[in-house]
């Protein structure tokens, strides 16, 4: 392989991971628990988080340790589900070819 393969094969795969990033940030994941939700996006941000009033009565009833913890875990829950949904994208992806297929040994 030339010089100039090399390069054209380099572009391939900088489109290709572009397109890949693109893909990736479209993917949403939603949880829910205790009067809050959490939707994060498969780039592993954070897109929205609601709080019901029922969920800020831990707070005034004094139990902010506990509305701390079920956000905590919320998060974590909507973090992981996109995880896993990124995953699985990823996965079908690598199946259906493309340039990036080639690093992964397909």
């Amino acid at each position: 392989m030339g010089f100039m393969d090399q390069m054209k094969e380099a572009l391939k795969l900088r489109s290709e991971t572009k397109r890949i990033e693109a893909e990736i940030k479209k993917i949403s994941a939603e949880y829910s628990n205790g009067g809050i939700t959490v939707v994060a996006k498969g780039d592993m941000t954070i897109e929205k988080i609601s709080i019901t009033p029922e969920a800020y009565e831990e707070v005034k009833r004094d139990k902010p340790a506990r509305f701390e913890t079920m956000l905590f875990n919320v998060i974590n829950g909507a973090l992981k589900k996109a995880r896993e949904a990124t995953q699985q994208e990823m996965a079908k992806m690598m199946q259906a070819g493309g340039a990036m297929s080639g690093l992964f040994g397909k």
